[in-house]
């Protein structure tokens, strides 16, 4: 009778240098918007990170609220327009203008 786990230490391995990589490129992502506010395109040239794997990662940092968009404009490479600015930056975050219903300054 044949003893099948010789594999299964080598999935497990290979599950967490995945794991570590996505981690080390999230982090490269995060770092690099923190500096300026970039499009997804020009993160992806600076980290030589895939730009779907960038959008991945912006994906994730908007379900923790960690990432904003700055404006909205025309890619400095691909010259597309209509493509967001984005900042993890929270002091380069746009102020929000939208009012408050709870604010006591307001009523009078």
């Amino acid at each position: 009778m044949k003893n099948n786990h010789s594999n299964a230490p080598f999935v497990s391995v290979a599950k967490q240098h995945k794991d570590s990589t996505n981690l080390a490129q999230s982090h490269r992502v995060y770092k690099a918007l923190f500096k300026r506010p970039m499009t997804r395109l020009e993160v992806s040239k600076v980290t030589d990170i895939e730009r779907a794997n960038v959008c991945r990662y912006v994906g994730k940092l908007r379900k923790s609220n960690r990432i904003a968009v700055v404006r909205v404009g025309i890619c400095p490479i691909s010259k597309y327009s209509k493509v967001e600015f984005l900042t993890t930056n929270p002091d380069l975050y746009p102020k929000n203008n939208q009012l408050n219903l709870f604010e006591t300054d307001n009523i009078k």
